[in-house]
């Protein structure tokens, strides 16, 4: 049975830090890149960032520079590590595991408020 269960969402103030971690199951994590996805309300699913099983990275232009995503093989799991965080990055924070095409397993999500 395939997994992926996030955790670290919560509330923090702008400009501050968190990281978030999705643990997947070792059956995948060796051949799916690994993506965050977020969701505001009223909005559609965005993809945020995306790590290949070779560690090749990328981004979404509205993080660039601000958020980090990783992934630690050993663990079979996939990081998110968000600064400088911004009310407009509230939402519900999705990990994904992906192929060529769209994600085939979604996590459950964790969220992520920006609010002072």
């Amino acid at each position: 049975q395939v997994q992926l269960v996030e955790s670290g969402g919560g509330l923090v103030q702008p400009g501050g830090s968190l990281r978030l971690s999705c643990a997947a199951s070792r059956s995948i994590f060796s051949i799916y890149a690994m993506a965050w996805y977020r969701q505001a309300p009223g909005k559609q699913r965005e993809l945020v960032a995306v790590i290949s099983v070779g560690g090749t990275t990328g981004y979404a232009d509205s993080v660039k520079g601000r958020f980090t995503i990783s992934r630690e093989n050993a663990k079979n799991t996939v990081y998110l590590q968000m600064n400088s965080l911004k009310p407009d990055d509230t939402a519900a924070y999705y990990c994904a595991a992906q192929l060529a095409g769209p994600p085939v397993y979604w996590g459950q999500g964790t969220q992520v408020t920006v609010s002072s």
